[in-house]
């Protein structure tokens, strides 16, 4: 089997990984945070959304954060944004590129953001379309590729066109999301070679969360279909409201660890990355989850 040589990592943890946490993370430690991902050599580090702060009040700052950051040439710093308001505060901001965020389950959809499917890429489609007017690049999520915590199974058949349809919009990447973590390295591969049958292999990322710690695993099945994007969160942060027992994304510096492993270039310093982990954990009151801080606390 042949693997990619280099894998691009987008780290979701100042975004994905703090929006749920239940008190609020000061902005200087988001902007701290940023700034040790990005010297660690993270290429793309998604930093907050422009959501409503009565929806997710931890987001509030992303203006503020986004001014204060240290950002370093050919290094991207997207967020997320939900509508056409949200993308104009994102302008504001100067941002390069941002997301977009949709279910492959319509009992998701209307539990998540109290629309179907089909309402919900319509929202999208004027933000996609002036984001590319103006020469930001748009990042298209979909969530419960490999099960939803309201329906159970989700078709692949369902990802692929909602993947597609995202795609087809103008979103320059399309990012596969096991939003419970409920995926197994089987079904994990077949899903994705399934929607790589309508979406450019070049185009679709994985963003696997590890509930049951298979996150590592369904990565490894899907690395010898040519996917060379994966998304992680520094420390394990994250979670889904949504989703009870739905843990963090897979740890950053796991993956990073793997992935070197298998003689796979990240271009990220996996020192500087444990060291980011510890610093955010001890920022927000909790042990790094990743099973490699605690193997380099314990000295091993």
């Amino acid at each position: 089997m042949t693997y990619p040589k280099t894998v691009r990592i987008v780290e979701v943890g100042p975004r994905d990984g703090l929006q749920n946490e239940p008190g609020i993370v000061a902005t200087e430690v988001k902007i701290e945070l940023i700034n040790r991902l990005t010297h660690a050599g993270l290429q793309t580090i998604e930093s907050g959304s422009f959501v409503s702060p009565k929806w997710v009040p931890q987001m509030a700052d992303t203006a503020e954060v986004l001014s204060h950051i240290q950002r370093k040439p050919g290094v991207q710093y997207p967020v997320l944004v939900p509508n056409i308001k949200g993308l104009h505060a994102a302008l504001e901001s100067g941002v390069e590129e941002v997301a977009v965020f949709a279910s492959a389950s319509e009992a998701f959809s209307q539990r998540n953001i109290n629309c179907t499917i089909d309402e919900s890429l319509a929202r999208f489609q004027p933000v996609i379309a002036a984001s590319r007017e103006r020469g930001v690049k748009v990042r298209g999520y979909v969530s419960c590729v490999l099960g939803c915590p309201y329906q159970g199974d989700v078709p692949a058949e369902k990802v692929a066109d909602v993947a597609k349809r995202l795609f087809d919009m103008g979103c320059y990447e399309i990012s596969l999301g096991d939003t419970i973590g409920a995926g197994t390295p089987a079904a994990a591969f077949a899903m994705t070679k399934h929607v790589l049958g309508f979406v450019p292999v070049n185009q679709i990322a994985l963003h696997f969360h590890d509930t049951y710690g298979q996150a590592l695993a369904n990565i490894y099945a899907c690395l010898g279909l040519g996917i060379s994007v994966l998304d992680s969160s520094v420390g394990g942060l994250g979670g889904c409201p949504y989703a009870v027992g739905a843990s963090g994304n897979v740890a950053s510096e796991d993956l990073v660890y793997m992935l070197h492993g298998m003689g796979i270039d990240t271009g990220v310093d996996l020192g500087q990355l444990v060291e980011a982990a510890r610093f955010i954990s001890q920022a927000i009151g909790r042990e790094p989850s990743s099973h490699l801080s605690k193997a380099w606390r314990q000295g091993n």
